[in-house]
């Protein structure tokens, strides 16, 4: 385990534990490789996000075609004050924690005075997303401590803070990205990491318009098909290989039947790729695809599911006047919290 100090003000209360074992670890060049050479080809969305995918990310979050984020700020915003503004020595947990605008709406929601009893952990596997919104959150609010964990959520939860009450904010709809079954599976997995007092903030998208849908995956700036491309380019770095991302096309389309949009690279021609990790070189076909990334959308039914399946219990769901997104306040069963350990 690696502790970054480079690029923080000494003078922050900012500390960055690593986990995760490399891009190009041998399991990170196993897991591609075997998504390449299976029928149909695909990639892990969790490689998209290299220091470039990052930034990619966050401008698709302000794009217009991209309802999401607004709606789920919109949606904090409203609940923000109902959600921390009585809260004392809590530790606030953000798998997937990206940019720092979300965190930074409940933040703003607690009394100033209470800041310094705040510890917040933002777990992403982008470091350069890490140490951006550490830094500018430590300029914002001084007071409070923030460890940062580069982990990946789903291989790394034993690593989250184990004692005192802790919110644990799952924003983005990310948990869509999982199949419905690792969802549940996931959510089983933290349930049994978490104590009395404990509760998750979780972001989901529901479904709606089918057009809606597409529109927010194909915006017209072509920033997702950039941000898709680039899986490529990082692929290219850890694999050695030499894919060439200009003669791939995205393609992002909404299956009904399985209530998820699905992203997709569509080869525009036939190609030949090489890698020294490849045992034979790998070849596609003009029209054939690599599948990139899953995103379930969700159903009142499904949240009820998670909810049953997981042993989780519902406290509250908040959301907009379309009901485009919801944020679901599941908590532990029981309600006496750990005591908080500096």
């Amino acid at each position: 385990m690696n502790y970054f100090s480079s690029q923080i003000d000494e003078k922050a209360k900012i500390s960055i534990s690593d986990y995760l074992p490399g891009p190009d670890s041998d399991d990170s060049i196993k897991y591609i490789v075997e998504g390449l050479n299976a029928t149909p080809k695909y990639i892990s969305s969790k490689f998209f996000y290299d220091a470039y995918g990052s930034e990619l990310f966050e401008q698709i979050t302000g794009l217009e075609e991209y309802y999401p984020s607004r709606t789920e700020k919109s949606i904090l915003k409203s609940v923000a004050s109902e959600l921390v503004a009585t809260k004392k020595y809590l530790n606030i947990i953000e798998l997937g924690s990206g940019d720092s605008s979300k965190i930074s709406i409940l933040l703003d929601a607690i009394p100033e005075n209470d800041l310094e009893s705040i510890r917040y952990f933002p777990v992403d596997v982008s470091e350069s997303a890490i140490l951006k919104s550490s830094e500018f959150l430590s300029y914002r609010y001084p007071e409070i401590e923030i460890h940062g964990l580069l982990a990946d959520f789903m291989e790394h939860l034993t690593k989250l803070p184990g004692r005192g009450a802790r919110l644990i904010c799952f924003f983005g709809s990310t948990l869509g990205n999982l199949s419905r079954q690792q969802s549940i599976g996931f959510l089983k997995d933290l349930k049994d990491r978490m104590q009395p007092g404990d509760s998750v903030l979780i972001g989901l998208d529901m479904v709606k318009d089918i057009n809606k849908l597409e529109d927010a995956y194909n915006d017209k700036q072509g920033v997702t098909s950039a941000f898709n491309k680039n899986i490529l380019r990082v692929v290219n770095q850890i694999l050695k290989s030499d894919f060439s991302p200009e003669n791939f096309e995205h393609y992002a389309f909404y299956d009904s039947r399985k209530a998820r949009i699905e992203m997709h690279l569509n080869a525009l021609r036939n190609m030949e790729v090489s890698s020294p990790f490849f045992q034979q070189n790998i070849n596609l076909r003009k029209g054939e695809s690599i599948h990139t990334e899953n995103s379930h959308k969700f159903t009142p039914e499904h949240i009820s599911d998670l909810a049953i399946l997981s042993g989780l219990s519902i406290r509250k769901i908040y959301s907009d006047k379309n009901n485009w997104f919801n944020l679901v306040h599941f908590e532990y069963p029981e309600k006496k919290a750990m005591p908080y350990e500096k």
